[in-house]
Formats: C-alpha cells, structure tokens, sequence
C-alpha cells in the first residue's frame, strides 16, 4: 500500500513538472526572424506588423508571400518577395536614425518602442513615399 502511494505521488509530482516545462516554453516559434527580436512575443510581433500595415497602408501579402498550398494564412517565414527584404533594410534605416540623432535607447520591435522616426514618419500611409522635387534655383 506504502509503494502504491509513493508510486502515485512520484507519478502525479512528474506530470506537474512535465507541466510546468511545456508552460515556460515559449509558445511562439517564429521562423526567419533577422531584423526583430527572436524573443519577441506573438502579440508584440502582431502589433509590430500591425503598425506597418498602418503606415504603409497595405496588407500582410504586400511583404509576405502567398500561403502554401492548404495554408490559410501567407507564408510568412518565406523570404520570396522582396518587399520583405526592403522592409527590413527599412526597419535598420530607421533604428540607425533614432540611434543616433535620436539616442533612442529602443528597436522597432522592442516592447512598448519609442520612437522618433517610424515608418509613418515618411510613407504617410503609402506603400512608396513621394517626395516633392525641390526647384533649382535660377540663376
């Protein structure tokens, strides 16, 4: 009786390490992160690509590619598309800028960022900012 109780309490103290293990995993395994945290959390990621989609005035599939087949969602860990490549050049410009002028102490991505120059800073919401041409001057 003496070993079926310490048998039972050996077995159940396991299932709630096991437990415990599988609850601090992290529950976002994102693929092909180069520019923003590898840590980042799915809703950090969410807001992140949320406020791009602002900025720019697009949807996911403007950097991301199309889902594979039977996918629902766009492939997001594919890096087919240049538009993902130019936005991450975009993302570096823009931590460079807030670096230094700035002495930003955050990244894009990072929690609760602030920034002084984000992307809507240039593309207003568009996907190609415009900028005026500024006349010669005549002389």
């Amino acid at each position: 009786m003496k070993v079926s109780k310490r048998i039972t309490v050996l077995f159940v103290l396991s299932v709630f390490v096991v437990i415990g293990i599988a609850a601090t995993k992290p529950e976002d395994d994102f693929k092909n992160l180069k520019v923003l945290p590898k840590n980042i959390s799915h809703d950090e990621l969410n807001k992140v690509m949320h406020s791009f989609n602002d900025a720019l005035g697009v949807k996911c599939n403007f950097c991301h590619a199309k889902p594979k087949e039977g996918e629902q969602h766009p492939d997001f860990a594919s890096d087919e598309k240049p538009e993902k490549s130019i936005a991450r050049k975009m993302i570096k410009m823009t931590n460079r800028i807030n670096k230094k002028f700035f002495h930003g102490k955050t990244k894009v991505g990072d929690a609760d960022a602030v920034l002084a120059v984000q992307c809507a800073t240039c593309h207003h919401g568009e996907p190609h900012p415009e900028f005026e041409k500024k006349e010669e001057p005549k002389q």
